[in-house]
């Protein structure tokens, strides 16, 4: 059978599955979904396994370090038990910290701005007055407006919506089993990284050519590196921002200091529009106790990320992703349209690693055809 000959009969084995697959179309979908429930467990345990890779890695490098002159010095497998869990001891600290720290302050903060609005917009409409703008359609939209049972009915549809939700997952068996699986497989990965990564290489090399293989490996390597540079650099500059931020707030007695600084290093994950969005909120927030107060804050904010950008995010993060400002925001929105704010974080890395590939490739072919540009 010459090449011709089996093209054609792959065509129309194509055409054929094609065919079968459209007048099929609801039982595959079915069949999907029932494949996807069966693998979620796996495909969760190695999501949460790839995502804890990179303090575990950080923790492996630390106790090497400190182990290097140590007379005795601890097996790889002692060193990766003790890194994990010290992972798992900084996330159950983080946890602990926001529940009793964090969470109360935010709602106490969200109390005062309810407070704040039922006191004040009275005298915000009689100023609005002043300047001659006619005020009597927001005066017929407040009246029938009770601030306090509003806010206590903000926090009881909340409590009664988090009761239901954690009441549905309690009676769901299954959501439980699937973290539970997904958790166990999520820990033998990251205790066997090195013997699967082995065990993947070798399937590989005997089952494909070298060069393909080779290929394979280099991209995996890239994409690895790329969000593991991403995600710790972003969650130490992250920090560092948010606590330069209350700090500031601090000492220039700005009001909510703190949910502001929580929302600065939630929302710097977001390049360009999380900076953006986390200023204006805070002084949107500020601007409700005080006008001069606000100003201060956004001069504040200001001076304390021209800092942050100058100083210590290029130290920090740096050109971890080796993306352009202009990529970078390209990523934020496609991956902001198509999966919400974790698209906008993870596109990022994503599109890094596809620009890194697309600009090797260009290369190559500029070289191939004796080509030079500069």
């Amino acid at each position: 059978m010459n090449s011709k000959m089996k093209q054609n009969m792959i065509l129309i084995a194509f055409g054929v599955f094609l065919y079968a697959a459209l007048m099929n179309y609801s039982d595959i979908i079915a069949f999907s979904k029932g494949l996807f429930g069966i693998f979620l467990p796996i495909i969760s345990g190695l999501i949460i396994a790839f995502v804890l890779n990179v303090p575990m890695s950080g923790f492996e490098n630390l106790y090497r370090r400190l182990f290097q002159k140590a007379k005795r010095k601890p097996s790889d497998g002692m060193i990766s038990t003790l890194s994990l869990l010290s992972t798992i001891g900084c996330i159950i600290l983080i946890i602990i910290l926001i529940c009793t720290m964090i969470i109360p302050e935010i709602v106490s903060s969200v109390r005062s701005i309810y407070t704040i609005i039922a006191v004040k917009s009275p005298e915000w409409i009689a100023k609005l007055g002043q300047f001659g703008v006619d005020t009597t359609w927001i005066d017929q939209q407040l009246s029938g407006i009770d601030f306090e049972n509003l806010f206590k009915n903000v926090l009881t549809g909340a409590g009664s919506l988090l009761n239901s939700a954690v009441g549905i997952a309690s009676s769901t068996i299954n959501v439980f089993v699937t973290c539970g699986f997904a958790l166990v497989i999520a820990i033998y990965v990251l205790l066997g990284r090195k013997t699967l990564a082995r065990q993947c290489k070798m399937l590989l090399y005997a089952h494909t050519k070298k060069k393909v293989a080779e290929r394979v490996c280099y991209v995996a390597n890239l994409i690895n590196d790329t969000y593991s540079k991403f995600l710790s650099g972003q969650c130490i500059e992250a920090i560092i921002l948010g606590f330069m931020i209350f700090i500031a707030f601090w000492i220039f007695k700005i009001p909510y200091a703190s949910l502001i600084a929580l929302l600065t290093g939630v929302l710097s994950f977001i390049p360009y529009i999380g900076a953006f969005c986390a200023c204006f909120i805070g002084v949107l927030l500020v601007l409700l106790v005080n006008p001069v107060q606000a100003l201060i804050s956004f001069v504040v904010y200001q001076v304390v990320q021209f800092i942050e950008n100058q100083f210590i995010y290029p130290n920090v993060v740096g050109g971890s992703v080796g993306l352009a400002p202009l990529w970078t925001l390209v990523a934020v929105l496609i991956g902001g349209d198509l999966f919400g704010v974790i698209g906008m974080i993870f596109f990022i890395p994503l599109t890094a690693v596809v620009y890194q590939l697309l600009k090797e490739y260009t290369h190559k072919r500029l070289k191939n055809k004796g080509e030079k540009f500069h």
